[in-house]
């Protein structure tokens, strides 16, 4: 009977097209529906590490006339041209946010660096070398202060080794805070902030691994030591000034300063503390004059003949080095009557403000000229390896790239800091960034080496053996982390990272709070209580944070092998596997800030909200469209009350919960 009634319905259909039962053959036709949709399967997510696709939106070539094509020629080396200027500007901004970190923070690094007691302790002295390099936003800085106290004998080599490994750190913080300018667009933050923090996770790593091992064997030590002892080396060149030579013109108008305070201040010169590190006399000249001065007592005199006594003052004839003052300087802070501090939060705030004006126009100008067939070639050049068997030797050659990039413009900061804006945007593959990045670390290195060989010949040992350890550190770094794919542990915790700070973006901000502030300042304070602090509240830390780790892989993909209550982590309170609680915290606190406070707080309302499209915490779940053959009863009506079903039993975002 079932199919005859059917059969007899579909004829029904035929004779009476109205479908509405009354007869009428001028009834207007009801679209159909069908629920065989319901029963399809979903399609599959698309990969949000993916690159995208640049579609070319404009009008294609061939179909310009002549005045078409001109103007495009025109514009496009415009744009070219605006580039190139908005890279000046972002590299000379960098150079400025450096020198008002030094001028902030510079005299307490020195102050730092300044405790030979506290940095004898290798944890004590990685942390410093992290906080001062954070505080003064360069590692060639930083690196120089330690060569500086090496030198002149303040701090021994092996005690520096640490330092550097902080410093390598440290100087990873600046490109992680150009990654937070793309929160605007969800897939772009997730991006360049993975792209940005895998040089992060690589250091941390190599730290972990490395200074126990250093600690244990001082192997770094014995590698340098053995290689400058085995070499005679001469003094050579001062090291290259290729980027410098075209920034400094106008990074020299807007400040300049005199580094060499800090460095004194670091090998304990009382004089430095009430010196200003702003330059004010460019130009001076050093001369050396007899003079007769005052000593304490008589073995102190330059000979006896030169040495006299009246009443109870030594006097000595002895040479007196003078500094004669020619010319001032002219940048536009030479003749301020403004403190150091001063003049270094109006230079953080402007440089601060220029370098996020420039990377968005950037990011708007290579959205804008990298489309069609312009963004195929350059995108297959970058991500594209070498046919097998020889496609191994791509990430080796991306690592020269990144080493010879850094060389050029005599920065890592610059150069990982210029590549993260087009990870974001999709031009540069996270998997090439990486070797592009360890390059980068490479580069800084061999111009530290150069550098260290344009010293005097006293201290060229003590110097250049800091800067091997620097270079062999990274060294052995690559070859911890990058030539089994296996072991390139970075690029996922990265990626784990990135999609963590793309569902909740003020993540991003509390993330460099605790690895740059919070972390390194604790275990600072913990080295400082003494060995035996350090390990009883370390140690049980790390262990916990390894289990964690293990036991999260475990879930991922065999959870079968673990018991019962640990394949989930529902056993524990919400707030302690989940950030969801947190962001409802921090949606709220935004969403008051927008209301009661100003306008512009809506952007951090944005950024603060996790409640999206996606993730854990979901408030709002998009509608499916309507499509042709959908159900509307089911497409309408049912999705929104499961959606408000979900959000109010907490389980927003788990698709599990809505399975019936």
């Amino acid at each position: 009977m079932g199919p005859q009634r059917e059969g007899d319905a579909s004829l029904e259909t035929q004779d009476n097209p109205g479908g509405a039962g009354d007869g009428s053959k001028d009834a207007p036709i009801l679209p159909a529906y069908s629920t065989v949709a319901l029963v399809d399967e979903e399609p599959e997510p698309v990969d949000p590490w993916s690159l995208p696709e640049l579609h070319d939106t404009g009008v294609k070539w061939a179909e310009l006339d002549t005045k078409g094509k001109v103007l495009r020629v025109v514009t496009s080396i415009g744009k070219f041209f605006l580039l190139i200027g908005f890279l000046y500007m972002f590299v000379c901004s960098l150079d400025v946010l450096s020198s008002a970190f030094q001028l902030v923070g510079g005299k307490a690094a020195g102050d730092i660096f300044q405790d030979n007691a506290v940095l004898s302790n290798p944890v004590a002295g990685l942390v410093i070398g992290v906080m001062v390099t954070v505080l003064v936003q360069s590692s060639s800085t930083s690196s120089s202060i330690i060569v500086s106290m090496v030198s002149s004998g303040l701090l021994e080599v092996q005690s520096a080794v640490p330092i550097i490994m902080g410093a390598n750190i440290g100087t990873s913080v600046t490109n992680t805070i150009v990654a937070m300018m793309q929160a605007g667009d969800r897939n772009e933050f997730r991006r360049a902030f993975g792209g940005a923090t895998v040089h992060d996770f690589f250091n941390w790593l190599s730290v972990l691994v490395l200074l126990p091992l250093e600690v244990a064997t001082g192997v770094l030590y014995k590698l340098t030591k053995l290689m400058i002892d085995s070499f005679q080396i001469q003094s050579g060149e001062d090291a290259p000034d290729l980027l410098n030579v075209i920034t400094d013109p106008l990074t020299n108008s807007i400040i300049q300063l005199d580094k060499s305070v800090i460095n004194e201040i670091a090998t304990g010169d009382p004089a430095a503390r009430n010196k200003s590190l702003i330059k004010i006399w460019c130009k001076t000249e050093t001369t050396t004059v007899l003079k007769n001065v005052t000593v304490p007592g008589p073995e102190n005199c330059t000979s006896a003949a030169l040495c006299w006594v009246e009443g109870n003052i030594t006097w000595t004839t002895k040479n007196v080095s003078e500094t004669i003052y020619l010319e001032k300087c002219h940048h536009l802070f030479a003749s301020a009557k403004l403190s150091d501090l001063a003049v270094g939060l109006i230079l953080l705030a402007l440089s601060l403000l220029v370098l996020c004006t420039c990377l968005i126009l950037i990011v708007k100008l290579l959205n804008s000229m990298l489309k069609g067939q312009v963004a195929v070639v350059i995108k297959k050049i970058l991500n594209t390896d070498f046919p097998f068997p020889f496609s191994w030797v791509t990430g080796y050659l991306a690592i020269l790239v990144g080493a010879g990039m850094t060389f050029i413009v005599q920065s890592s900061s610059v150069f990982t800091s210029a590549i993260t804006p087009l990870v974001g945007i999709g031009v540069i593959s996270i998997e090439r960034a990486y070797p592009l990045t360890l390059g980068s670390n490479i580069g800084t290195t061999t111009t530290a080496i150069l550098a260290a060989m344009a010293s005097p010949g006293e201290t060229l040992a003590n110097s250049l053996q800091i800067a091997l350890v620097h270079f062999f550190f990274n060294i052995a770094g690559i070859l911890l982390w990058y030539p089994i794919p296996f072991t390139r542990v970075p690029i996922r915790m990265a990626k784990a990272l990135g999609d963590i700070t793309a569902r909740y973006r003020w993540f991003a901000a509390l993330y460099l709070l605790l690895c740059f502030l919070v972390m390194p300042i604790t275990v600072f304070g913990l080295s400082l209580a003494g060995w035996q602090v350090l390990v009883g509240v370390g140690v049980p830390f790390i262990v916990l944070v390894v289990a964690v780790v293990i036991i999260n892989t475990m879930q991922t993909r065999w959870p079968q092998r673990l018991p019962a209550v640990l394949r989930t982590w529902d056993f524990l309170p919400r707030w302690m596997h989940s950030l969801a609680p947190l962001d409802r915290v921090v949606t709220a606190a935004a969403s008051f800030c927008g209301r009661r406070c100003c306008c512009c707080c809506k952007c951090c309302k944005c950024a603060g909200s996790g409640y999206d499209s996606e993730g854990e915490g979901e408030g709002e779940k998009k509608p499916r469209p309507l499509e042709m053959y959908d159900n509307p009863a089911l497409t309408q009506d049912g999705e929104p009350e499961l959606a408000r079903r979900d959000v109010e039993g907490g389980n927003a975002g788990d698709p599990k919960a809505t399975k019936m």
